[in-house]
């Protein structure tokens, strides 16, 4: 019995499910980290935790040091005989629910390298096909261990047989936001990526790269003073015929302001066009002078991911491999009628 009201807790196996075995056929559940030596000789203490992966795992990032407490502290600590278990399995593609059967117990023998374990009893293994895409996604934590909060009614239903019905309109909703999500994470990815590797000069030469991509020839200006021209685009193989683009780019991820937009503006010739590309943001006042002026243009970070994405097949090797994206398929929700 548990003196608190049933948790629903979620677990991954590996990444690629290397524990489907030992959690299927040994009934139970576990964690790797095998570093840290049996978890039952600590004390019960988050900063007891903490202090023992700090030691087990001394060149591990200062962020994942609270992570990993944090999965092992609630796995034997938090996690109560009781609570149900959601294993969503790669091998037979089905999630397996269970219920927790006894304490935390340590195996340093254990198959596939999982000594940290709590024994299961299995109850269901529906289909994910069962479960709202919202409670799918929920339990495609990145996390190996993790608390389900947003949908755990749906895994206790399943278990009790019962079906959850979502409305219509809600459903929609989850599938909207779990595109979104995928969505906003890659965008994300690609600008932080960005802005980590290509500082100052070597942007120009990616933002050339983005041009050829689009059908331009491009002149980059060598590293150093540049005039405020960083590159020059054109259509015909000389460069002599217009429309001639002349090129400046921001590696910053700040706003960038009206004395820039005027400076470049300045360098641009009555038949020629000028272009800004920034992986931040422009001010007011900087987008406001650039709609007067029709032989201007400004791209900011989300345009240019937009235009990443569009001629991203045409890169190549060394940019791909800066920026590795593969295409995928996500939901997309009718539009509504307005009628």
């Amino acid at each position: 019995m548990v003196d608190r009201e049933q948790l629903v807790w979620g677990i991954h196996g590996g990444r690629l499910g290397v524990a489907d075995s030992l959690f299927l056929t040994q009934n139970v559940v576990a964690l790797g980290w095998t570093e840290m030596g049996n978890l039952g000789a600590l004390k019960s203490s988050r900063e007891s935790f903490k202090s023992a992966v700090a030691t087990a795992y001394p060149d591990a990032k200062p962020g994942a040091i609270p992570n990993y407490t944090g999965q092992l502290y609630r796995f034997v600590h938090e996690m109560q005989i009781g609570d149900l278990i959601v294993y969503p399995s790669k091998m037979d593609r089905h999630v397996h629910i269970g219920v927790v059967e006894g304490p935390y117990k340590y195996d340093a023998a254990a198959k596939e390298g999982f000594p940290h374990q709590r024994a299961v009893r299995w109850l269901k293994e529906p289909p994910r096909t069962r479960f709202t895409q919202g409670a799918l996604y929920e339990i495609g934590s990145a996390m190996t261990f993790f608390q389900v909060k947003n949908y755990s009614d749906e895994f206790r239903s399943a278990v009790e047989g019962r079906v959850v019905e979502i409305p219509s309109t809600s459903k929609d909703k989850s599938i909207a936001a779990v595109a979104e999500d995928i969505e906003e994470t890659t965008r994300d990815f690609v600008l932080k990526r960005l802005a980590q590797e290509l500082k100052g000069h070597p942007f120009a030469d990616f933002v050339a790269h983005l041009l050829n991509a689009m059908g331009y020839r491009t002149r980059v200006s060598p590293p150093g003073p540049d005039g405020g021209i960083d590159i020059v685009a054109h259509k015909d193989e000389l460069g002599f015929e217009p429309p001639i683009i002349k090129v400046q780019v921001k590696s910053t991820e700040g706003s960038v302001g009206d004395p820039e937009v005027s400076s470049l503006y300045g360098k641009v010739g009555t038949n020629d066009f000028g272009l800004l590309v920034t992986l931040g943001a422009y001010s007011p006042r900087a987008l406001d002078f650039a709609r007067s002026k029709s032989n201007l243009r400004l791209i900011a970070g989300n345009e240019l991911v937009d235009l990443i994405f569009t001629h991203y097949e045409r890169f190549d090797s060394l940019y791909k491999g800066l920026l590795p994206l593969k295409r995928v398929y996500v939901p997309e929700v009718p539009a509504e009628d307005d009628e």
